[in-house]
């Protein structure tokens, strides 16, 4: 229960990190996580960079055993943020676009002219990103019939899941995001 906002500001906030600000559009975003994955590319073999596709790694192993998606209802949040790294794990989404994630939600605040300056508004975007590229789960039977299950993004999970990987990704922004604005 929200004492300062009403349920529509409140369920922003769950959704998006902010009770004002909207998420970023994919087409605000893509330009920026091209450029992130370019420059990560290209300075592959920079310490921090290879740190932080280890700590990403890092992360899908601690992960545990895969969950379906439809098997989610029940876990806590934290559970839940598990469950969507060992989904990145099954799917073997490369490291580096999970870290490229991080860099683009960098990018695009830092050239957006009215940003939220909030952590938790960067870590939910990020999380955002990342919960999409973990997906769902996707059956099908001899029958014909098919199952297609998408967890919601929303809630403390996305909390968990920026938490996390802004500690992977967070000693590489420190150090190299000025090179990464040159480019």
């Amino acid at each position: 229960m929200d004492t300062r906002y009403c349920r529509k500001h409140s369920d922003h906030h769950a959704r998006h990190g902010s009770y004002y600000k909207r998420s970023y559009t994919a087409a605000e975003i893509a330009p920026h996580r091209k450029r992130a994955l370019e420059w990560l590319e290209a300075n592959r073999d920079d310490p921090y960079v290879a740190n932080a596709i280890q700590r990403v790694e890092t992360l899908y192993a601690n992960a545990g055993p895969h969950v379906e998606a439809f098997r989610l209802r029940g876990l806590n949040p934290e559970q839940r943020a598990k469950a969507a790294w060992a989904r990145l794990r099954k799917a073997n989404v490369d490291p580096v676009r999970v870290v490229a994630a991080w860099l683009a939600i960098e990018l695009t605040m830092q050239a957006d002219p009215q940003p939220e300056l909030k952590s938790e508004f960067k870590r939910v975007q990020a999380a955002k990103l990342i919960h999409r590229m973990s997906s769902g789960t996707h059956k099908k039977w001899d029958n014909g019939n098919e199952l297609h299950v998408y967890p919601r993004p929303r809630g403390q999970i996305l909390r968990y899941l920026g938490y996390d990987l802004s500690g992977a990704a967070e000693l590489l922004c420190e150090a190299e995001i000025k090179n990464l604005l040159e480019i």
